[in-house]
């Protein structure tokens, strides 16, 4: 199993669940608190080839994206501008975010994070 990169927000249930859910089936992980280290612009490239949009990279219920106005400026705003808005402000980010080698998770779905437990 190839390392897993796991940014999650510490007082988000779903984050912790997904959190729990790799120790429990012993996947060695590296947790990073996104509020304090957002993803990297080339993490966010990454995901973003995997997930063919950047509009699902965004925590859309969040704060930062109501307070941002995000819903308005995503009609105007290049890719590099979105990825730029998420590298500088982790709250942005749909979370939890998870990458490892050659796969990215975005959210916890159980369905989707037992993939990991079958490489």
């Amino acid at each position: 199993m190839s390392s897993i990169k796991v940014y999650h927000y510490p007082k988000c249930s779903t984050c912790k669940a997904a959190l729990r859910f790799l120790s429990e089936q012993r996947l060695p992980f590296e947790a990073v608190d996104i509020s304090e280290t957002p993803p990297s612009l080339d993490e966010l490239r990454l995901m973003l080839e995997l997930k063919g949009s950047v509009r699902a990279l965004f925590n859309t219920s969040g704060l930062s994206y109501r307070e941002g106005r995000f819903s308005e400026k995503m009609e105007t705003m290049s890719l590099e501008q979105a990825l730029e808005a998420l590298a500088s402000d982790g709250m942005l980010v749909k979370r939890p975010f998870l990458i490892a080698e050659g796969l990215g998770l975005l959210g916890f779905k159980v369905d989707e994070w037992r993939t990991l437990c079958a490489e």
